[in-house]
């Protein structure tokens, strides 16, 4: 038994430099006494920039220099040795040197390089936190029992038969692990998906019955909408796993959408914090959150979308054209924004870049259209809010600043309410909304 812990988890940004390291070694020494096994990102950037490597290996150019420079940048600033990742920079030079002759790189090539980011990331804070008298080991993930499936570029993980604490256990110091990489059975490496350390904390923590698992980022927890188009938007202080669940669904990015589960099922609180004011509160979010009755809690949103629509030529039974296209759009793995179904057609909102795909497999079962460049933005409330005019008074809102709505959806648990906007009426969407609910009531 590892004995009570917590975990804490910090995003690229907050790595993204030595000083922002530096930070991030003294709010792990407060909280010594608690026992931490922290999970981090790859520096801000780097995972971008190990997949723009992947993307240009079919062009031959697939150097990995300003990558390797970058790192030892960080050693240098830090006052650790600049040859400390020079094994691992080798290995990552090696495999691009190889994508680039193979003129190619698979999901499950791109999942091993892209690996690197948080595997140097590991051993970087791990050294900082050694040179400031905090004894720690670097520990990837994979060594430590986290297992998928072979679903490269959004693997699922399977079961933990407490491997993953035992591993843990026998780390000597405090155990930095590499967030949003595991390996599948065969031992290759695999990714949860993008932005997946917050996944990874999540499941270390079930994993090790942790006490509390902390998401350490750049903002003052949830707020009750982005504050980059709404400066006034107010942190919110507590919140249920549900709600935070709807708005990681609507796009919000301060939690990934799926480190909330393990969190739940083990009945583990989590907390939002920013790394440069620790002492701030942050958002507490637990299973037995009282959320004000009628009540409509923050605005999310999530750009970038496509709206596509698949007609049917109606020689199909609905109920048979229905099962076709959810299936068609299951095989694509993607997250799905608000559907609209009427007796024939169904509408829905996907990312850009999965509605090609998208389009291509539906065209077999109908006639098919893009509506590219849309937004959609989600309303998440108290249920008996929606049921009892928070709903109308979004339509009201729009209708007044002459905002269409393209397509809207009301979420299973009654909750919630999803519209679907023109991308370039996301931002005045947003502050309409945030206005009309939030201008005289507190979050």
């Amino acid at each position: 038994m590892i004995g009570r812990v917590i975990v804490m988890k910090f995003g690229g940004t907050s790595l993204g430099d030595a000083r922002h390291i530096r930070e991030v070694v003294e709010i792990v020494r407060r909280q010594l006494p608690a026992r931490p096994v922290v999970v981090v990102s790859a520096h801000a950037g780097v995972t971008d920039a190990l997949l723009e490597v992947a993307a240009r290996a079919p062009l031959g150019d697939a150097t990995t220099e300003p990558i390797a420079a970058r790192h030892r940048q960080i050693l240098v600033d830090l006052d650790l040795p600049h040859q400390l990742l020079d094994p691992l920079l080798g290995e990552l030079h090696d495999l691009a040197r190889g994508l680039r002759l193979v003129g190619a790189a698979s999901a499950k090539a791109r999942d091993l390089l892209v690996s690197y980011g948080e595997r140097c990331s590991a051993r970087t804070v791990a050294a900082a936190l050694g040179a400031g008298g905090i004894p720690a080991t670097a520990v990837d993930a994979f060594a430590a029992g986290l297992r998928t499936d072979s679903a490269f570029g959004r693997a699922r993980p399977l079961p933990d038969d407490g491997r993953i604490e035992q591993a843990i256990a026998a780390v000597p110091g405090v155990p930095v692990v590499t967030g949003f990489i595991a390996a599948d059975e065969l031992g290759n490496v695999t990714t949860l998906g993008r932005n997946g350390s917050d996944y990874s904390a999540a499941l270390f923590g079930a994993a090790l019955r942790a006490t509390e698992i902390q998401i350490w980022k750049d903002v003052d927890g949830v707020r009750t909408a982005d504050p980059r188009l709404v400066p006034e938007a107010r942190p919110i202080r507590r919140m249920g796993f549900t709600e935070v669940c709807e708005l990681a669904s609507f796009g919000s990015k301060v939690l990934h959408p799926a480190a909330m589960v393990p969190a739940m099922q083990a009945g583990i609180p989590m907390s939002v914090r920013h790394t440069e004011a620790p002492d701030a509160p942050g958002t507490h979010i637990e299973a037995d959150v009282a959320v004000p009755h009628g009540a409509v809690r923050a605005i999310a949103h999530r750009a970038g979308m496509a709206l596509v629509t698949v007609q049917s030529d109606r020689l199909v039974p609905q109920h048979a054209f229905l099962g076709r296209v959810f299936g068609e759009l299951a095989s694509l793995h993607g997250e799905l924004g608000p559907v609209a179904v009427s007796e024939a057609a169904v509408t829905v909102a996907l990312d850009r870049h999965a509605a090609g795909p998208a389009a291509a497999r539906l065209g077999l079962l109908g006639e098919v259209g893009i509506e590219p460049d849309r937004a959609v933005v989600g309303v998440v409330a108290d249920v008996a809010a929606i049921e009892h005019g928070a709903a109308a008074a979004v339509f009201d809102t729009l209708q007044k600043q002459g905002i269409p709505v393209r397509c809207a959806g009301q979420g299973a648990r009654g909750g919630t309410l999803a519209v679907v906007v023109a991308e370039t009426d996301l931002s005045r969407t947003v502050r309409a909304l945030h206005q009309r609910f939030f201008a005289e009531v507190g979050s």
